[in-house]
């Protein structure tokens, strides 16, 4: 397992259209013992929802991650929106997903990645329906916590969502 996790930068890597730096980075330091990235895949029906969410609170337990409990139950809540998404609208185009989790020594991303082409861009919910307010949902916590979200293409023609949050809370001003 690749160990990507340190750094100061929570985007994925390859998501942006950056030139590369041409001055080298300075040597990065050990990582600590909770970095890293991990990636898995399930089926995308709704028993990945829970299974999903459990599995992602699980790892981040058993590497010793230091969230808080409020940063946590928002990692939870946005994987299990991001899920939901791919159940509910790709599931025709991407029967499988793939989740993922980085660490960095003060943050932590998680993403969904399908192989739908379409890429949710509305994100203002009609107050008259009953559904689609996931992403809006996981765009305030994210903001809450001080994170970032977006959505970006995959080479392979599907996208990622992806959010990232600090480790610690946010502080309300």
């Amino acid at each position: 397992m690749e160990n990507h996790g340190s750094g100061s930068d929570p985007r994925p890597e390859g998501g942006r259209d950056d030139p590369p730096d041409p001055v080298p980075a300075p040597a990065q330091p050990d990582p600590l013992p909770y970095e890293g990235v991990w990636r898995f895949t399930a089926s995308a029906v709704d028993a990945s929802v829970p299974q999903a969410r459990h599995a992602v609170r699980d790892l981040l337990f058993r590497q010793g991650v230091p969230l808080s409990d409020e940063v946590l139950q928002g990692v939870l809540l946005i994987v299990s929106e991001l899920v939901t998404n791919v159940v509910r609208h790709a599931v025709l185009l991407s029967p499988t997903l793939a989740v993922e989790v980085a660490v960095g020594a003060e943050w932590v991303r998680v993403s969904v990645e399908d192989n739908h082409p379409y890429r949710p861009t509305a994100l203002v919910a009609d107050h008259d329906e009953t559904g689609g307010r996931g992403l809006l949902l996981v765009r305030e916590v994210t903001r809450e916590a001080g994170g970032v979200c977006d959505v970006e293409h995959t080479a392979s023609g599907g996208k990622v969502i992806w959010a990232a949050l600090p480790l610690k809370p946010a502080q309300m001003s």
